[in-house]
């Protein structure tokens, strides 16, 4: 990408993160947030300034567009570009105030409106790497919503930069923008049909050269304590408090075994994310994760066995769990073709850029979306530290996406 190209993806990102768009998981609104749609109609609106097909925002919150083909499309794949809108609920994503440290020197970055907020190399060894880029922090307060807006703007890129140039030969496109990922959502409503494609990758990745085919598998647990209320000054022998059941059972956890801070690689955990309630009813709410169905169905079986001690324990209380599948480990699925793998390899390569091939311990949208039949691996869009106020990305990175998207539909192209 020329510079001119590289400060428009610049303000194009800056644009999108100052929208506020945090999903919630407590909202049974599809979008769950309509905040969200402030970004999505945006969107909707630059994809038809640009001349491209087929521009809709549909009902259930996806932004779904056609870039079309510039070669004879009848034998080639349609393939897919998607990233998602929405913030997560629990980090503020209220009035973003993106700073741009532009030819970054290699010094702390100390973030203005929380001082306790320092970005080091110590901690962070990427920022060592990236020493001349301009990179982007928040300022203390909030997110800075490069997961996923990067991942937008990367696209939005390359839709301005394939729409100006009809020189690059590419079959047909399909750009979907999805609301509701970090609550897993993203693509619930989401058909194969609606979508039309063949392939498809998520932007929604790391540092330079990441390419992900493997996920964690992903269920969701909430355990509810109904307690038994009465006046606390006549509850001698009757009260049953919710809260200290709820305590009880957290105690109850394992402490230096799979939680997230105890765990990494290829290991699994259970992470306990919210707790809500009264004397009278809490609710636990829980994530379990892990690479295998095996040992995410082990993780389950810690929660249920609790949950039964905890009752026998205090059989006038009622204590229910519930376990919802969320999403699966694309592996299963691509293992079985790994076309799209290779060729975005190929397509990372002809970048100059090394691929990083390893598992994420997170999911993306693809997951569910390889579960359904598309095969969807996850490129890098060079975020760090996502979901924290200490999150940042460097422009000269995403523009490398940039890049590796274009050589990638051109590869695509070659395959009849």
């Amino acid at each position: 990408m020329d510079q001119t190209s590289i400060e428009r993806l610049s303000e194009r990102f800056l644009r999108y993160v100052k929208i506020d768009t945090q999903s919630d998981e407590s909202s049974e609104e599809v979008p769950s947030t309509a905040k969200q749609l402030s970004l999505l109609r945006l969107l909707e609106q630059e994809l038809r300034d640009m001349g491209v097909e087929d521009v809709c925002l549909t009902g259930y919150g996806c932004v779904l567009a056609t870039v079309p083909a510039t070669v004879p499309a009848d034998d080639l794949p349609t393939i897919a570009f998607l990233a998602h809108v929405d913030t997560v609920p629990h980090i503020s994503g209220t009035d973003v105030r993106p700073i741009v440290h532009s030819d970054y020197d290699g010094a702390d970055l100390q973030l203005p409106d929380d001082p306790t907020k320092v970005l080091t190399s110590e901690p962070f060894p990427a920022l060592k790497t990236k020493i001349g880029h301009d990179v982007i922090t928040t300022s203390g307060t909030t997110l800075l919503g490069a997961d996923d807006k990067a991942g937008v703007a990367i696209i939005m890129t390359m839709v301005s930069e394939l729409t100006k140039d009809h020189g690059i030969a590419h079959g047909d496109i399909r750009i979907c923008f999805t609301p509701d990922e970090e609550i897993g959502r993203g693509v619930e409503h989401l058909t194969a049909e609606d979508l039309a494609a063949d392939y498809a990758y998520t932007l929604d990745g790391g540092d330079v050269g990441e390419i992900t085919y493997e996920t964690f598998s992903a269920d969701k647990a909430v355990v509810e304590i109904e307690g038994v209320s009465i006046h606390p000054g006549a509850a001698t022998g009757k009260m049953v408090n919710a809260l200290t059941l709820a305590a009880k059972f957290v105690t109850a956890l394992p402490e230096y075994t799979r939680t997230p801070e105890t765990t990494a690689g290829r290991e699994g955990f259970i992470h306990l994310y919210t707790v809500n309630g009264s004397a009278a009813k809490a609710e636990l709410y829980f994530i379990l994760r892990d690479f295998e169905l095996d040992g995410l169905a082990a993780h389950g079986e810690v929660i249920q066995k609790l949950t039964l001690a905890l009752q026998a324990a205090e059989p006038r209380a009622r204590i229910t769990c519930t376990i919802t599948p969320q999403y699966r480990n694309m592996r299963y699925w691509l293992e079985n073709n790994m076309e799209p793998v290779n060729l975005a390899i190929q397509a990372i390569e002809q970048a100059g850029i090394e691929p990083v091939i390893e598992p994420i311990r997170g999911g993306t949208d693809g997951s569910r979306l390889t579960e359904k039949g598309i095969p969807t691996p996850n490129l890098f869009t060079g975020m760090h530290n996502p979901h924290s106020e200490l999150e940042w990305v460097s422009i000269q990175d995403m523009a490398r996406a940039v890049d590796v998207c274009i050589n990638l539909v051109q590869l695509w192209a070659g395959q009849h």
